[in-house]
């Protein structure tokens, strides 16, 4: 149970959250695959996924001023080539037109995305202090600043930069000292469970949790509030509305 009169600051996962209103990035991805008629299974494309993420937490691939359109061109780009190097894909000059290709269908999946998501974020910030929290790549200032979504936020907290990753709780911490707040005071918004609200709750801090399809419903423990769109939250945060949830 939340008691909003309690509630005087918020944390923000970015990636999924933000971008994309609860839905995990692996689905998206795959969908522009399938769009595309990209001729691998699903679980070829999940490996490729899972290489290339790791890949870029382990490197220094992307530069501190990549948008994310240069985020996703290079990403497709080495899934693209593990596919390849599998011989999984053939590779010819029209598997080189892929990256290109998907990488801007999940460009404008989130344009349209953010469409919904910044009015949310206006009202928000008129009546709270906001932080991110996240796990990136080093440029997410770059990303936030392209989107026109930098001005949100008091601080921004990024794992390349502080060298911390979720799930650990002490990314979290760093969040609530930029906030100046006691934990008890402090939302925690995301759509992973375990990388978002379990480590905010370990740290005393309520938490709403956008749940994603990668998620099981079943956990035993669960956050203060689940919701499936980010616009819900428009009606749960809204200081005038006087309520528990």
């Amino acid at each position: 149970m939340i008691d909003l009169n309690m509630i005087e600051g918020i944390i923000f996962d970015y990636g999924a959250t933000i971008d994309a209103n609860g839905k995990h990035w692996s689905e998206i991805i795959w969908d522009a695959y399938k769009n595309n008629h990209v001729p691998i299974s699903k679980n070829f494309f999940l490996e490729s996924y899972m290489f290339v993420e790791h890949y870029l937490t382990t490197n220094q691939v992307i530069k501190s001023e990549y948008t994310f359109k240069e985020v996703l061109l290079k990403k497709v780009d080495l899934q693209i080539r593990w596919l390849i190097n599998k011989g999984v894909l053939k590779s010819d000059n029209y598997s080189m037109q892929y990256p290109l290709i998907i990488s801007n269908q999940c460009y404008d999946f989130v344009i349209s995305v953010l469409l919904e998501v910044i009015p949310v974020l206006k009202n928000l910030v008129s009546n709270y202090p906001l932080v991110l929290v996240t796990n990136f790549y080093g440029n997410i200032e770059a990303v936030l600043k392209d989107f026109g979504l930098n001005s949100f936020f008091k601080k921004i907290i990024e794992s390349a930069k502080v060298k911390i990753r979720k799930p650990n709780p002490f990314i979290f911490t760093l969040g609530v000292k930029a906030l100046d707040l006691n934990p008890g005071e402090i939302v925690v918004i995301g759509d992973s469970y375990k990388n978002d609200i379990l480590p905010a709750q370990i740290i005393g801090c309520k938490t709403i949790w956008i749940q994603n399809v990668f998620e099981k419903k079943e956990l035993k423990n669960t956050a203060n509030v689940i919701i499936h769109d980010f616009k819900e939250l428009d009606t749960i945060l809204n200081k005038k509305i006087r309520t528990i949830i």
